[in-house]
């Protein structure tokens, strides 16, 4: 992929480079949050060889940031921890540049009065 000369000359060495794959995946996992995926949908969504995306997956949950299950990954719940992690915050900052931030209150004025039925029949 190129890019012009005007950005070539006033972007920063770290605004040049790319997501790392274990940003990417991660990346994936925190803008959908409420699922659990298979490596190959993963793969498939971010553009991304499986192996590569399973072996970021394997390095996510060493370091306590995804969860597995039988086949699925999910991100973990712990926002404290994904909070920590170096990527995370570099790889929230370029979604939030390229799709704009997110207004969590937004999301609460739009949540439904009634939890979902699944969350209901825990209770």
């Amino acid at each position: 992929m190129s890019i012009d000369r005007d950005r070539f000359r006033d972007a920063s060495e770290g605004e040049l480079r790319e997501l790392s794959v274990t940003e990417r995946v991660l990346g994936f996992l925190v803008a959908r949050d409420d699922r659990a995926f298979e490596a190959a949908e993963i793969a498939s969504r971010v553009d991304l060889d499986e192996s590569a995306v399973s072996t970021a997956l394997t390095r996510l949950k060493q370091r306590g940031l995804v969860e597995h299950k039988a086949t699925y990954w999910a991100v973990t719940e712990d926002e404290e921890r994904l909070a920590a992690a170096s990527g995370y915050e570099r790889a929230t900052a370029l979604f939030n540049e390229r799709l704009a931030e997110e207004d969590r209150e937004e999301w609460r004025d739009r949540a439904p009065d009634e939890p979902h039925p699944s969350v209901a029949d825990e209770r």
